[in-house]
Order: C-alpha cells, then sequence, then structure tokens
C-alpha cells in the first residue's frame, strides 16, 4: 500500500485547490450542522419543558391547550385521583391551568407576536422546581400582578420588571422574572389562575396537570380517566405532550434542512470530483512510476480515494467548528402547533457532531471515486510517455 504520508504531501503541495474544496466540504457541513442543531434546540427547550413524573390532562381530541376546555367538576373529580402524589403539605400536586394567547409587540422591531399567558396555582410552581423567581417577587392573589419568563421579558414590550402590560382589558404589573432553565415557559407569562379566569371571563380550566406517585401506574390511571363518561378528556406524560407541540416545525426544519444540505452537497461533490480529476491529470507521471515500483491498481484507488476522503474530513471539522458557534445565536419562531412565540437556541451534540463527519466522508468517497478509478486504470506506459 502507498504510504499515508504520500497522500498528505500531495494535499500540502496543491494547497490552494485542496482549501478551495476544504472549504466547499465545510459550508455544506456547516448548513447540515446547523439544520439539525437547529431542530435539536426546539426539542430540546419543549422536552425540556416536561417532567418524566408530570402528567397533563387536556379535553380529548384537543392537541393543543389552547384548544382544550376542561370544567369545574371535572377538575374536581380527577383532583381526588390515589395516584397523584401528596406535597409537603399533605394535599395533591396537582394544578388546574388557564391558557391564553394574546398579542404583544416585541421590543426590537415592534411587530406584534402571540405570547401564552398562563393561569397558574402554588403548585405549578411546586410541580415544576427547576422554575425559580429571579427578580422581584410572586404575585399577590387580591391584585393585577403577574411574573415573566425571562425570554418574554427581553423580547416582549411591558414584560420586563417593573413594566406594566394590558390584557384581558386589565393592565398588569410584572412583578417578578422567572428563570424556566431553557425551557418553554421562559417564553410565558404567568399570573394567578382566578384572576387571569376573571380577566378573560373563562369559567373552565385549560389543562390540569399532576405528579404520579408512582409512574409505572400511568397507564391504569390513563385508562380509567379516559374511558369515564364524565370525563371526556385525555391524559399524556407531560414530557411527551410537549414533544408532540414541536412536531410540526420539526418536520418542516427537517425537511427543508434536507433539501438544501443535499443541493449544497452536489455542488461539493462536484468540487472534490474536479480536484481529484486534476490531481490524477497533474500527476499521470507519478502514477506510472507507482506502477513501474510494484504498487498495482487497488493501491493507486486507495490512495487517490483516501486523499479525496481525507480532504472532505478537514472540510468537515471546519464546517463544524463554525457550526458549533451557532449555540450562542437565540432563535425566535412561532410555533405552529400553538400559534405561541418560542425563543430557544442552537443545540450542538456529539450525535450531531458525527453524522456531519459521515456526511463530509461520504461527500468525499462520491466525489473522489470515479477520479480513484480512472487514475488506478491508467496503463504504466501510457502514464510515463504522457510525462
Amino acid at each position: 500500500m502507498i504510504p499515508a504520508n504520500y497522500t498528505i504531501r500531495n494535499i500540502v503541495k496543491h494547497k490552494i485547490t485542496s482549501a478551495l474544496t476544504v472549504l466547499g466540504v465545510s459550508l455544506v457541513v456547516f448548513v447540515f450542522a446547523g439544520s439539525m442543531m437547529l431542530t435539536n434546540g426546539l426539542k430540546k427547550t419543549l422536552v425540556s419543558t416536561g417532567a418524566d413524573n408530570n402528567v397533563i390532562v387536556i379535553r380529548k381530541a384537543a392537541q393543543t391547550e389552547v384548544q382544550s376546555i376542561i370544567g369545574y367538576e371535572q377538575a374536581k373529580i380527577i383532583s381526588a385521583a390515589p395516584e397523584i402524589a401528596k406535597g409537603a403539605d399533605g394535599n395533591p400536586l396537582f394544578t388546574n391551568e388557564v391558557y391564553v394567547l394574546i398579542s404583544l409587540a416585541k421590543r426590537k422591531s415592534d411587530e406584534k407576536a402571540n405570547i401564552v399567558a398562563r393561569g397558574v396555582t402554588p403548585k405549578s410552581l411546586e410541580l415544576r422546581p427547576n422554575i425559580k423567581i429571579t427578580a422581584g417577587r410572586m404575585w399577590e392573589d387580591a391584585g393585577s400582578e403577574i411574573i415573566a419568563g425571562k425570554l418574554a421579558a427581553e423580547r416582549f414590550v411591558g414584560c420586563g420588571l417593573g413594566e406594566k402590560v394590558r390584557f384581558g382589558s386589565r393592565e398588569w404589573t410584572v412583578v417578578g422574572i422567572f428563570d424556566a432553565q431553557g425551557s418553554g415557559f421562559d417564553s410565558e407569562i404567568w399570573g394567578d389562575v382566578v384572576q387571569l379566569s376573571d380577566a378573560f371571563r373563562r369559567p373552565v380550566y385549560s389543562s390540569l396537570t399532576f405528579r404520579m406517585a408512582d409512574t409505572t401506574q400511568f397507564e391504569a390511571l390513563k385508562t380509567r380517566l379516559e374511558n369515564d363518561r364524565r370525563l371526556p378528556v385525555e391524559a399524556k406524560r407531560e414530557k411527551v405532550y410537549y414533544a408532540e407541540q414541536s412536531r410540526t416545525i420539526i418536520t418542516f426544519l427537517n425537511i427543508t434542512g434536507i433539501v438544501i444540505s443535499v443541493v449544497f452537497s452536489l455542488a461539493a461533490i462536484v468540487g472534490a470530483m474536479i480536484t481529484m480529476y486534476a490531481a490524477v491529470a497533474n500527476r499521470t507521471k507519478e502514477i506510472g512510476t507507482l506502477r513501474s515500483l510494484g504498487f498495482g491498481r487497488f493501491s493507486i484507488l486507495t490512495s487517490f480515494l483516501f486523499e479525496s476522503v481525507t480532504i472532505s474530513f478537514l472540510g468537515g471539522v471546519l464546517g463544524l467548528v463554525i457550526a458549533y458557534f451557532l449555540r450562542f445565536l437565540r432563535i425566535s419562531t412561532t410555533n405552529w402547533d400553538t400559534f405561541s412565540e418560542l425563543t430557544f437556541n442552537f443545540g450542538i451534540s456529539w450525535n450531531i457532531a458525527i453524522w456531519a463527519i459521515i456526511f463530509s466522508l461520504l461527500m468525499g468517497i462520491i466525489g473522489g471515486f470515479l477520479p480513484a478509478v480512472r487514475a488506478a486504470r491508467l496503463k504504466i506506459v501510457d502514464s510515463l510517455r504522457s510525462a
């Protein structure tokens, strides 16, 4: 076999063409990894919104909380379920919530966007211990006071600490900012469920959330609740529910990312192919010399193919390094399932890095195969004569 350092020397020797191919591959890998990081960041934000041992109940056939209606009597029946865990005060870890979409102006563009106003109870925070108030205080039940997620406070007019915002025929004062550790709740504003229900004249709840005392009993509880004729509801694990909220937009982003990556990769493959064909044409005498020294056709083929793969690998690493810095960017988009504004970061993972490198290697193999075959098929005499 031809030594690997021969390939490395040839890459360095033809540094301009090699560098251009590396840059082309890196651009494709950047787009490929970026699209995967985008969907991964969105998925992580929504999935982290739910807890493993929490259950959310919405009306049967409702896809989201915004479509769900649960009556007070139905909520009382469900809150008495023996499978619900008890809190430190001996009461069920159970909350009934109201979910309303309101339209507010963004700080930077002054454009209107939907944001979630969620009516909650004190148990809502107990069910989500990762949520902490980082500035200000909790609201008072009797007043028109609310708290805002840190991303909502940053992006929307009137949602900062001490600011006032008007919705539901009432003016509300933001008395606290909470951090939901990167979950979807960071993009919401919260208030007392009674106050928000009165403001929006909603004598019903949107959803019920509770913690299971024993998560292995979920299927039995789900079956009993959904078969109770008094309760036209559907129970889901909270993580599953929030994962489903991203299904439409993630599918769209995945398809878009694949299409763009395929189009760009075709250009990169052609670039790699041109580079390797040029290498074969410029090194015809070298190929003849190598053959005359006893290196077989297979050795020539693997050497040129290795060179193409090495160039693509370098491009893949460069593209991945550039894509890594996307994790510091924050994206805001409308969740098409809930019609609300959602803010999240690009999310990198080892899985994405591995697939990006594999993608770059495939481009190198495809782009370098035909030129490598051409080099291997050159005859010794013809190669030496052409020089």
